[in-house]
């Protein structure tokens, strides 16, 4: 039989009837599947904006994804979620919720993108440019779709054209190894198709630029130092791509067409709203006040370094939010760790035309060039030795502020903290000690434990992190118990 895909739009459906109609006589419309839905260019088109809106969904990236890094020493979950907690003090289980809610919209990416694969290359009505440019966009999502699922779960199902064709969906895991292959195989036919950049029409769409930046990080994740190296330099190597002029416009509605800004979704006042901004800012202010920020992270920061007041709010810094009440005071009863991230509060300045509160119309960075600096120091330390790294560590240092010392001869140590103060809040904290704690580089457990590595309110509590079972979370159980034994639950859950 067939197979015959569902195409997913967002469509206004209003029903109605009449007593002089029998309902046999109406005809349907607004039903699509991929017989009569990839007809030209602009069906292209619309089936990619359909896997750029995942991104948007609440359990996906605005708050499911920024979930797996709680665990880390950046940031205390706050809010009123147990799963959230259970993952902060590594205690969660296979039916924990936000474990189930990633799973299910990585593999929707996933399987929206391999339908633009299968079906976009029918499609004779499209133009050249757009049939590659959105071809490379449909590679770059499935690799980023298995790209964290990997990261989270590290063994899982392959879903290839051919499972596709034959409806075949109840497929057991691959390993690691094999699902990292599938990765670079479409990263590197994404590379090919992009365009290096876009006009200002298409801001926020991936580009090869991106693809680039997701390979380095799949060759960090994959201990492939010098492919790392290589793919990294060629991101570095091209001014578009080149790192913001000021660390604080990256949190800006300035970040829009940003060079730095990789990867991202783009908020819209009134339309799609930022959940980050909405996660982050105190509940007084209109937000939830969750993934405050700890201590230990403030402390971090080097004194003249003024990446910590972009990153953060302490108690006594004002902001203006937008209200027509002048600067407002961060006062200590609006967040139990005594912080809370700047980088994700933006409002309207007081008397815009435009609005007030909450400003919805910046980019969310999600992968930023900075990043791929900072990893390509890291692979060029671990390979050639202290120093090697130091001029593309200067360089993250010297965007900052020309008031920091530049290092010399940096190892580990400098690279460790310059990646956790460049990047603290978007995700990568977690993930880094893991992979460092894989090489003996940190000790994840004795970190974890740590007084400045918790809020207040759990001081005196135990994190019991153990290895290997913790570099990865389990498989959902209800995905286990759909597959009828088919898939089988990661070891020690």
């Amino acid at each position: 039989m067939k197979t015959k895909y569902i195409i997913y739009t967002c469509l206004f459906v209003v029903a109605f009837s009449t007593a002089c109609k029998k309902n046999l006589d109406l005809t349907q419309k607004g039903v699509y599947n991929t017989d009569n839905y990839f007809r030209n260019e602009t069906d292209a088109v619309n089936t990619i904006s359909g896997i750029y809106n995942l991104l948007a969904q609440e359990d996906y990236i605005s708050h499911a994804e920024t979930t797996f890094d709680v665990a880390s020493d950046d940031y205390w979950r706050s809010g009123d979620h147990a799963e959230d907690e259970a993952i902060e003090n590594l205690t969660y289980n296979a039916s924990n919720a936000q474990i189930n809610f990633s799973w299910t919209y990585k593999y929707e990416t996933v399987n929206r993108s391999t339908n633009a694969i299968i079906n976009i290359p029918k499609i004779t009505d499209i133009t050249p440019a757009i049939k590659d440019r959105s071809m490379g966009e449909a590679y770059f999502f499935r690799a980023f779709g298995y790209w964290r699922l990997m990261v989270i779960y590290g063994d899982v199902p392959i879903v290839t054209e051919e499972d596709y064709a034959k409806s075949n969906f109840n497929i057991p895991k691959s390993s690691i190894e094999e699902v990292r292959k599938q990765i670079e195989v479409d990263l590197l036919k994404a590379v090919d198709l992009l365009p290096e950049n876009y006009g200002a029409a298409d801001f926020g769409r991936v580009s090869k630029g991106t693809a680039l930046g997701l390979l380095t990080k799949l060759y960090m994740y994959w201990e492939k130092l010098p492919e790392a190296i290589t793919t990294g330099e060629k991101l570095i190597n091209n001014s578009k791509y080149a790192l913001a002029a000021t660390y604080a416009e990256n949190f800006t509605r300035a970040n829009k067409n940003s060079t730095e800004l990789l990867m991202s979704v783009q908020g819209l006042q009134n339309v799609m709203s930022n959940d980050y901004t909405i996660y982050y800012i105190p509940r007084a202010w209109g937000g939830y006040g969750f993934s405050q920020p700890l201590k230990g992270l403030a402390d971090e920061f080097e004194l003249n370094d003024p990446r910590k007041s972009a990153t953060l709010l302490s108690v006594g810094d004002k902001i203006d939010l937008g209200d027509g009440k002048g600067d407002t005071e961060f006062t200590s009863d609006l967040s139990s760790t005594g912080f809370s991230f700047r980088k994700y509060a933006v409002f309207f300045p007081a008397g815009s035309s435009e609005g007030n509160g909450v400003d919805h119309n910046y980019a969310v960075p999600l992968m930023r060039s900075s990043d791929i600096y900072l990893l390509v120091a890291e692979a060029k330390i671990r390979t050639q030795g202290a120093g090697a790294g130091d001029a593309l560590i200067n360089q993250v240092r010297r965007r900052a502020s020309v008031l920091l010392t530049p290092v010399v001869n940096a190892g580990m140590k400098e690279l460790i903290h310059e990646r956790r103060v460049e990047l603290a809040g978007e995700g990568e904290r977690h993930q880094d000690l893991m992979r460092w704690d894989k090489k003996n580089l940190v000790d994840i457990a004795a970190i974890y434990n740590l007084a400045k590595s918790k809020a207040p309110v759990d001081q005196g509590k135990t994190v019991t992190f153990v290895r290997p079972k913790h570099y990865y979370y389990p498989i959902p159980q209800v995905e286990i118990d759909k597959s009828n034994g088919v898939l089988k639950q990661n070891p020690n859950y």
